[in-house]
């Protein structure tokens, strides 16, 4: 019944200020329209609307990524404008926080300005 309709992807924030510049500067979103109820930015053609929020309940798990051709690349490239790849213990990581999974996809995760985690992925059809 969905399957020829678009997916609109969600986020919250308390603080849109912060949100903005994150997604828009940070990660280079473009700003679609900032509304009293949600900040919304095209991410390649996916409507993200980061909602307007007066306190979020950041979720354990990832609740938004991007599939990637160079998780590497990616990685570094936002970790020169400021973002901080998340490290967990029971993982082995390498030094830029990327690790491989089982199935061979490489996956790195941060957080947004409100803890939401969000991840990036590199699948490994993608450089095998």
């Amino acid at each position: 019944m969905l399957a020829t309709s678009d997916v609109v992807a969600f986020a919250p924030t308390a603080d849109p200020v912060a949100a903005k510049r994150f997604y828009g500067d940070v990660l280079g979103l473009k700003l679609i329209e900032d509304s009293p109820f949600a900040i919304v930015f095209d991410a390649n053609g996916i409507t993200l609307r980061v909602t307007k929020v007066q306190e979020v309940a950041a979720a354990p798990y990832t609740i938004l990524g991007w599939n990637v051709d160079d998780i590497a690349r990616n990685v570094r490239d936002l970790s020169a404008r400021g973002v901080v790849f998340e490290r967990y213990l029971q993982l082995k990581q390498d030094a830029a926080g990327i690790w491989i999974s089982p199935d061979g996809a490489r996956i790195a995760w941060f957080k947004d300005p409100d803890g939401n985690t969000l991840s990036l992925v590199q699948w490994r059809r993608q450089f095998t």
